[in-house]
C-alpha cells in the first residue's frame, strides 16, 4: 500500500468509529477470529505422520493456522460485508494478520534450529510487539516522522558521524544476520554429528570454529550493510587490547586452553580424572571450564587453564583398566599361604574383576603387629566407582579369615621391666 493509500485506510478508520456500524465490524471481526480458533484447535487433535518431512510441516502449519485461518476469514468476509457496512477494520486487520503469520513463520523456523533456546520465547514477544508497532506507526503515517527524529539524533564514532537511525538499522542488520549465521552453525553442527569416523573433541572443535568464523562473518556483512565504515570499530579495539590485557586475561586463556584440550585429545568426554582434589567422569568441555561429575552426583566446573597448567591424572587416557590396591595385616601365627588364597578367591568373585591380569597378593611388610599383605586387582570400569568394590572384598576377605581362624591384629606393645623396685 501507497502512503496515500495508508493516509486514506487510517482517516477512513477514524471516521469508522463514529459511525452506528462500528459494532457489526467489531462483531463479524470476533467471529472471524472465533473460528479461526476453533480451526486451530481442530488441527491440533489431528494426528501427526510417521515421517519427519510430515512432523515438520504440521508443526509449522499449527503455527500459522491462527492468523492465515483468520486471514483467509477476513480476505472472504470483507467483500461480502461492505455490501451492508463499512469495511476499514477488516482492511486494517489484513497487513496486522499478515505480519503476525509472518513471524509465527520465522520463528517457528527458529525454534527448530535453537531446540533448547529459552530466550526464544521472551525474544519472539519483543520481536512481534515491535514489528506490529512499526505496521502501527507505517499505517498511521507517522512511520516518516518518527525515522525524521531518530535521524536527527547523531554522535561520532571515529571520524564519522552516526545518527540513531543508523545505529539501529545496523543492529537490525546485525542481529539478522547473527540469526542466519547461528541456524547455518546449528546445520554444520548436525551435519558433523552424524559423520562417521570423526573424532568427538574434533567435532566439537570444528563445530565451534564454524560458529565463530560465522559470526564474525556476520557482523562483518551486516554493519556494512546499512553504511557503518568498519573502521570506526578500530576505535574500540584499543580498549578492547587493554580489557583483554588486563580484566579479560583469564577468559581468554580459559578459551584458549578449551580449544587446546579439544584438540590435543588429553581430555575426553567419559575420562576419570583426578585434578587437586577434584576426581570424577568428564561430562562436559566447553570454551572456559570442563565439568566433572564424581559419584555423589556433584559437578565441579573446573577452568581449562588449571587443565592445561597443573598435573591431571587420567585413569582412562590410553588404557580404562586401573589396578585396586587392598591392603591386609594377619597375625604372626596365621597361615600365610591360606590367607593369600582366601584374599585371592574374594577378589576374584567379584563381576567386576578382571581375570586377565589375575588378582595377586603380595607380602609387603613384616610390622611391628603383623606381616603386611597387598591384594592388587584390575577393574577396567573405574568410572562406576571402586569404593563398594573395595567394601565388598574387604567384607569377603574378613568372613573367610574367620572362618579359617586367621587373626587380624590391633596395635600390641610389650612393655618389661628391667631390674627390681627399690624398697625403704
Amino acid at each position: 500500500m501507497t502512503q496515500n493509500e495508508l493516509a486514506s485506510l487510517w482517516h477512513r478508520v477514524l471516521s469508522d468509529l463514529r459511525e452506528p456500524d462500528l459494532v457489526w465490524q467489531l462483531l463479524a471481526l470476533a467471529l472471524c477470529m472465533l473460528l479461526a480458533k476453533l480451526g486451530q484447535r481442530l488441527l491440533r487433535g489431528r494426528p501427526v505422520g510417521e515421517s519427519r518431512a510430515w512432523e515438520l510441516g504440521h508443526g509449522g502449519l499449527k503455527r500459522i493456522a491462527f492468523p492465515l485461518l483468520a486471514l483467509i476469514l477476513v480476505s472472504l468476509a470483507r467483500p461480502l460485508a461492505q455490501q451492508w457496512i463499512h469495511v476499514s477494520l477488516f482492511t486494517l486487520a489484513l497487513p496486522l494478520l499478515t505480519s503476525l503469520a509472518v513471524i509465527r513463520v520465522v520463528f517457528y523456523v527458529l525454534r527448530l534450529t535453537f531446540v533448547d533456546a529459552t530466550w526464544l520465547v521472551q525474544f519472539e514477544r519483543a520481536f512481534a510487539g515491535l514489528v506490529w508497532a512499526i505496521v502501527a506507526l507505517h499505517i498511521t503515517g507517522l512511520l516518516p516522522d518518527a525515522i525524521d527524529v531518530l535521524e536527527s539524533v547523531t554522535f561520532h564514532a571515529g571520524k564519522q558521524q552516526l545518527t540513531l537511525w543508523n545505529v539501529l538499522q545496523g543492529l537490525a542488520a546485525v542481529l539478522s544476520t547473527l540469526l542466519l549465521a547461528l541456524w547455518l552453525s546449528s546445520a554444520i553442527e548436525t551435519r558433523l554429528h552424524a559423520a562417521v569416523g570423526l573424532d568427538n573433541n574434533l567435532r566439537v572443535v570444528l563445530a565451534r570454529l564454524s560458529r565463530a568464523l560465522l559470526i564474525l562473518l556476520a557482523v562483518l556483512i551486516g554493519l556494512p550493510m546499512v553504511g557503518i565504515d568498519l573502521t570506526t570499530l578500530s576505535v574500540f579495539g584499543g580498549a578492547l587490547g587493554v580489557g583483554l590485557g588486563f580484566g579479560l586475561q583469564k577468559i581468554a586463556s580459559n578459551y584458549v586452553s578449551g580449544f587446546i584440550l579439544l584438540l590435543d585429545n588429553s581430555i575426553r568426554i567419559g575420562n576419570l580424572i583426578t585434578v587437586g582434589g577434584d576426581r570424577g567422569e568428564v561430562t562436559r568441555i566447553t570454551t572456559r571450564y570442563t565439568v566433572l561429575k564424581n559419584l555423589t552426583g556433584v559437578e565441579a566446573l573446573v577452568p581449562n587453564e588449571l587443565l592445561v597448567g597443573s598435573v591431571v591424572l587420567n585413569e582412562s587416557y590410553s588404557d580404562p583398566q586401573v589396578r585396586l590396591a587392598l591392603p591386609v595385616q594377619v597375625s604372626y601365627d596365621s597361615d600365610l599361604e591360606r590367607a593369600m588364597v582366601i584374599m585371592t578367591s574374594a577378589a576374584q568373585a567379584q563381576e567386576r574383576v578382571l581375570a586377565d591380569p589375575p588378582p595377586v597378593v603380595f607380602l609387603t611388610n613384616f610390622a611391628d603387629s603383623g606381616i603386611n599383605l597387598e591384594l592388587g586387582c584390575w577393574v577396567a570400569d573405574p568410572e562406576k566407582g571402586v569404593g563398594t568394590l573395595r567394601s565388598d572384598i574387604n567384607l569377603a576377605i574378613w568372613r573367610d579369615f574367620k572362618q579359617a581362624g586367621i587373626a587380624i591384629p590391633f596395635p600390641q606393645r610389650e612393655v618389661r621391666i628391667l631390674g627390681g623396685a627399690d624398697h625403704d
